[in-house]
């Protein structure tokens, strides 16, 4: 197991590699000037040529590159054109609050989607069934700033039961409208995950075998059925993680949330280079350590997965 989480963390380094490189160069390319925007309008020809000397942008793009790239090695992301703090300390000031959101949008969606999902499946072709599918079909197809906005403009505007944006004192209550928005389409999509996989496992002979041998139901249910059918259900999970810290963006800037993702936003609309490069760079290497974990979790659920060493 050892030898094969070092394999597989072997392999991450090209991805990261090739994830800089891909967000250097599309930042190399990417219409405006972020000189001019931090000189203003009625910046003067010398001033914009000394920022863009202090800044480095005067170098050929080769040299900018492996200026980027040495001092990414070294755990600099750079400094901030807008606000000139260091980009690795205005991250891991928000990168926290972005954790706390998914975390709890992700908890949600996994409690629900996954009892929405055994449920539909436990009383196949009920009316609960076909309601329950029928939801999630609906939050599958429904956009992430559509859900945001109908959650403002219904729970906190019309009915006035939580507070609409903002994080106020860190109280938990204004956590609840975000964490939903969120958690929406991967409680949908395990839902309807988490029926088929689970359908398709009661057909299986060591399902009717426990049945005639007296087993209860519910016993059938959890420990026999839905644990054969959780390697592709933790897949899921694991791809929606990512989807989240994206879909974090859309709603970081609905709430108003401190996170990553409107701290990402922020750097797009100020041509912000460093801090677009950095907030890239640490979500890329959270979505490849959640991979990990997933790929991990799997000889946990199902005792026919083993990883030997080699």
């Amino acid at each position: 197991m050892f030898t094969y989480i070092i394999r597989k963390m072997l392999y991450t380094i090209p991805v990261v590699w090739g994830v800089i490189t891909a967000v250097f160069i599309l930042m190399a390319v990417v219409p405006g000037d972020p000189v001019r925007i931090m000189a203003g309008q009625r910046g003067d020809k010398a001033t914009i040529e000394k920022i863009r000397r202090d800044l480095g942008l005067d170098l050929p793009i080769t040299r900018q590159y492996t200026k980027f790239l040495g001092e990414l090695l070294r755990g600099d992301l750079g400094m901030s054109y807008r606000s000139n703090e260091k980009v690795s300390s205005a991250i891991a000031a928000r990168f926290m609050m972005t954790v706390r959101l998914t975390a709890w949008a992700m908890l949600a969606a996994v409690l629900l989607g996954i009892t929405t999902g055994i449920v539909s499946a436990a009383r196949q072709h009920s009316a609960f069934d076909y309601a329950a599918m029928f939801i999630a079909v609906s939050g599958v197809s429904a956009p992430v700033f559509w859900v945001g906005l109908l959650m403002l403009l219904v729970f906190a505007y019309t009915l006035g039961w939580v507070p609409g944006i903002g994080v106020g004192n860190g109280e938990g209550i204004y956590l609840v409208l975000p964490a939903i928005t969120l958690g929406v389409r991967p409680a949908a999509l395990l839902a309807r995950l988490t029926r088929s996989c689970m359908l398709e496992v009661m057909t299986q002979d060591y399902i009717r075998t426990a049945r005639a041998k007296g087993v209860r139901e519910q016993v059938v249910i959890i420990k026999h059925a839905l644990k054969n059918a959780m390697i592709p259900i933790i897949t899921v999970i694991g791809t929606q993680v990512s989807d989240m810290l994206s879909g974090a963006v859309l709603t970081e800037s609905i709430f108003a949330w401190p996170g990553v993702g409107r701290l990402a936003v922020d750097a797009l609309r100020s041509r912000d280079f460093p801090m677009i490069r950095g907030t890239v760079i640490v979500l890329a290497v959270t979505f490849l350590v959640v991979n990990l974990i997933v790929d991990i979790s799997y000889g946990f659920f199902d005792p026919r997965i083993r990883f030997e060493d080699k």
